[in-house]
């Protein structure tokens, strides 16, 4: 079974597309066909074949969208562990697993991913891994950014980019005052 699911964040609305198992796709939008076109051909279902659901009660849908709350509600912690399937070549499935590594409230170059990814001349490739990234948020492609310091792209909007980083910063920076790490 494929599940989809919407609900309502600070940013806008926010759908997530999963398999039983994990997220096939997720983004800042409240139409599922667009994220449904952004699943690759070997894992992609056909629109009637995807069940919307209001109370996502179970399995891999049920886990992203605890992870999504626990996020906007300041611990993002929970993302990284919300399983992601997505299919490319090699080099991009990699760097996806590697984007996974970013932590939050951290912001990466292009250059520096493709560092993290092996193939420090790669960066066009890398750059190319986060625009062909479907699970955005769990998949955190919003943390990369070009290397004169500009946010670059974002498939959502430079809006919904610069508040995702923001929120990032203050839960990291209010995680070390409360640990007296500051």
């Amino acid at each position: 079974m494929i599940y989809a699911f919407t609900t309502t964040t600070p940013d806008g609305p926010f759908s997530i597309v999963t398999s039983e198992e994990a997220v096939l796709a997720s983004g800042w939008t409240d139409d599922i066909a667009s994220l449904i076109a952004l699943i690759h051909g070997d894992l992609r279902p056909r629109l009637e074949e995807v069940t919307t659901v209001s109370d996502p009660n179970g399995g891999a849908l049920a886990t992203a969208v605890a992870a999504l709350n626990a996020y906007y509600a300041g611990d993002s912690s929970l993302l990284a562990r919300v399983p992601v399937q997505q299919r490319s070549g090699p080099f991009r499935e990699h760097a996806w697993d590697v984007l996974r590594t970013v932590a939050p409230g951290e912001v990466i170059t292009y250059t520096e991913y493709a560092n993290r990814s092996g193939r420090p001349s790669a960066v066009r490739a890398a750059a190319s891994a986060c625009a062909m990234n479907a699970a955005a948020l769990f998949v955190p492609c919003h943390r990369v950014q070009r290397t004169d310091g500009t946010l670059g792209g974002f498939r959502y909007g430079l809006p919904v980019k610069e508040s995702l980083l923001a929120r990032e910063r203050t839960q990291e920076v209010y995680k070390r005052s409360e640990s007296g790490n500051l």
